[in-house]
């Protein structure tokens, strides 16, 4: 259905623009010469208020109306920010049964955003978006970028981490090279999305500073630097309005004081409103059924906030064409900008160049926590047996989890690669453990798997026990999974705790063995009681179709682990904000107590030690840091200082290092974090190299947000530039002055 209709809307305009018609002969709407605004005034002047209506509401699940009668073709958007969603049907959830969308699954945002590396972001952004665009997508529905404030968001695996600054800097080399392939990256979820259980009626209690300093800089790094061509409104209020037409976050602050040109698009079900559709900053309204949110009659698009209400209440007089006009023109920008681009490139899927992209970034992304005795890597000539326990060593994590649920061409689960990997010089013995999600089938998408198992807990944890008895190396695969309650979009976690009682399984295989390897798969921080007991804890992430061999790499030293926290793991809930003086996952209004304090801020400045900290991660080689120097040590408004620090590789063997940068204001009139990431490096070393790592600083380094006078401010007065491994960690610093 999907392409012929594409076939006869899309037909004009490429039987006008071929040979048989100069460019000149065009009318302007249709000339790829002419200006894209010169086109959207022409389109508009000769558009009908039916067909304004039509092209700023669905038409189905995943696309809006073009404008048949000029050959303005229909927008197509798909999920997600990890991989291109399998088809569904017209108006319903149900797949559609294609055998041809199939998908390579990248590695899930928080493994992108423990890589450090902004060229992983733009890869990872070339190839989603060559993947989109052979599948005829015009809006990838991502990146996400809300800030991880509390562990227990089932949702925290699609975005980039706890700090602002990071989330920022990673978003957008993603976004810029989705968009040259012709494909528009959809920026999600604007603003304060941070829970999901209550996501459709919480309203965050959140003041100005926090807002602007914490919530806001990814967003606005992704509309100003990256270009972004669309945002995707949340789901929860603030300040009572919907977000997805709320007038400070999308007319003020979005359109207005960031110059947002492109178009917002309601998270699916987000629309509550006409009248404050129409007002207050949507352009693009997408559901399910009636109202987003209940299962209505079929094929009610006519009956949205931005259809018929609408155009009654113009017609009516309520309303004149003035907020339509100014929706459909971005709406068309957006369309001029993908659907209608006839430069853009075909796009491919599944080709080998994803799949090692997908393991580079992976591999990039796996973070080693701890690692006594170097018992990692794995030493192969030296080990006959090894034990893989867990059932996160077999599941496959691609489907479930919501919306970021894929159909790939193929999942290499961690059992699989390490069978790969150490050949058969090795015995890998297999022992289930524990028994979790049995899901297989995740809307209609079936993962082959078959993982009922009714053997009791005993039976289980005995039988791993015995296993780990005979081998000469365990690794534990556990951690969570997509399921309800866990890493899965629409609910929240219960606790800070693994499920399925597997903290009693690894007690028992820790009195068996002094070899445990706990490679934890998930997209949050989990509590860990028995950390002392465990020599060896690896963050393996949701690492997609190449997880396996990612992981096997890893953990023999093919690849030198060089990934490092983008959250902060903390011992308990509570020493987080949000569980500490804020509220979190609340129905109504939910106070945000802790403001600025997130993550590593937190820690820092109630003196609260965290099981790792923001930015930690270990090598199989070490470094050490020399002492920074500055090129001066004061800087005048408008001006800069440079940092260097020397980083030298101590190892024996080669390997990369993630060099970060906090600044400290040591005289500021109002509360500030006592540290603050501003700077990243990663940078390779061979064996005994050294190299110069340098940072700039900048005014806007030095800024907060003033909420009284509604702009940013850097004090005059003396800072501390913070140079270290980690949060924790700082190794070197420098002062300086703002004159």
């Amino acid at each position: 259905m999907k392409l012929l209709k594409l076939s006869i809307v899309v037909g004009a305009l490429f039987c006008m623009a071929s040979c048989c018609c100069k460019s000149s002969d065009l009318p302007d709407y249709l000339n790829p010469e002419k200006d894209i605004e010169v086109r959207i005034d022409d389109a508009m002047a000769r558009m009908t208020l039916d067909e304004k209506i039509a092209i700023i509401h669905a038409q189905s699940k995943f696309s809006s109306a073009g404008v048949p009668r000029l050959g303005i073709p229909e927008l197509w958007t798909t999920d997600g920010p990890h991989g291109i969603r399998p088809e569904v049907l017209w108006d319903e959830w149900v797949q559609a049964g294609w055998t041809n969308d199939r998908c390579v699954a990248f590695p899930a945002l928080t493994a992108l955003a423990a890589t450090w590396n902004t060229e992983m972001s733009a890869l990872y952004g070339k190839s989603i978006g060559e993947e989109a665009r052979y599948r005829e997508k015009d809006v990838l529905l991502g990146p996400g970028v809300n800030i991880y404030r509390s562990p227990l968001n089932g949702r925290n695996f699609e975005y980039m981490g706890e700090d602002p600054y990071l989330a920022s800097r990673m978003v957008v080399p993603y976004v810029q090279q989705v968009q040259k392939i012709g494909v528009a990256s959809c920026v999600k979820h604007y603003a304060l999305n941070n829970a999901e259980t209550y996501r459709h009626t919480t309203d965050p209690v959140v003041d100005d500073r926090t807002l602007y300093e914490i919530y806001l800089p990814a967003f606005k790094a992704a509309v100003i630097e990256g270009g972004a061509w669309s945002i995707m409104g949340a789901y929860n209020l603030f300040r009572g309005e919907h977000a997805c037409h709320n007038d400070l976050l999308l007319n003020k602050i979005l359109k207005g004081e960031w110059g947002f040109d492109g178009a917002v698009i309601s998270d699916w079900g987000g629309t509550h409103n006409t009248r404050e559709a129409i007002t207050n900053g949507l352009d693009l309204e997408f559901g399910t059924w009636t109202d987003g949110l209940t299962m209505g009659k079929t094929n009610s698009y006519d009956i949205y906030h931005l259809a018929n209400p609408y155009k009654e209440l113009i017609n009516s007089g309520e309303f004149t064409t003035k907020e339509l006009d100014d929706k459909v023109r971005r709406v068309l920008r957006l369309m001029y900008r993908t659907s209608m681009n006839t430069d853009k490139p075909m796009g491919s899927l599944v080709s080998d160049a994803h799949i090692e992209a997908a393991y580079t970034i992976g591999t990039e992304g796996i973070v080693l926590l701890k690692n006594e005795n170097n018992i990692l890597p794995i030493n192969l000539e030296t080990t006959k047996s090894i034990a893989v326990i867990g059932e996160n060593a077999i599941k496959m994590m691609t489907i479930g989890g919501g919306s970021s649920s894929l159909k790939v061409k193929k999942e290499v689960s961690p059992l699989e690669g390490l069978r790969k990997r150490v050949g058969e010089g090795v015995e890998i013995l297999y022992a289930r453990g524990y028994v979790g999600d049995t899901t297989s089938v995740y809307k209609r998408v079936d993962s082959g798997q078959r993982l009922a198992d009714d053997r009791s807990e005993k039976e289980l944890i005995a039988e791993a026990v015995d296993v780990a008895k005979r081998a000469d190396v365990v690794l534990y695969f556990g951690g969570l999974n997509k399921a309800k309650k866990q890493d899965c979009e629409g609910t929240d976690r219960e606790g800070l705790g693994l499920p399925y009682s597997q903290d009693k399984l690894i007690t028992a295989l820790t009195e068996v063995t002094d070899k445990l390897i706990f490679v934890n798969i998930s997209g949050n921080a989990v509590a860990m009681p028995w950390i002392d007991s465990v020599p060896a804890i690896v963050q393996g992430w949701y690492l997609g179709s190449e997880a396996g061999n990612a992981l096997a790499a890893v953990l023999v030293g093919d690849v030198n682990p060089s990934g490092k926290l983008p959250f902060t793991f903390p011992v308990k809930l509570e020493d987080t904000g949000a569980h500490s003086m804020g509220e979190f996952s609340k129905d109504g209004e939910e106070n945000y107590g802790e403001g600025l304090l997130v993550g590593y801020r937190w820690n820092d400045a109630k003196d609260v030690a965290p099981l790792f900290a923001f930015g930690h991660g270990l090598s199989y080689t070490t470094f050490e840091y020399g002492e920074a120097s500055i090129n001066r040590k004061s800087m005048r408004e408008g001006g800069r200082v440079t940092i260097t620090v020397p980083v030298t590789n101590t190892g024996s063997r080669a390997g990369k290092e993630i060099v970060q940068l906090y600044i400290a204001d040591k005289e500021a009139s109002v509360m500030r974090p006592e540290k603050e990431l501003k700077g990243f490096a990663k940078v390779e070393l061979a064996a005994g190299e050294t190299k110069s790592v340098k940072f700039e600083i900048e005014k806007e380094a030095l800024s907060f947000f003033d909420d009284k006078q509604h702009c940013w401010v850097a004090e005059p007065g003396e800072f501390e530039a913070l140079i270290g491994a980690a949060s924790d960690d700082i190794r070197t610093s420098v002062i300086f002055t703002l004159k």
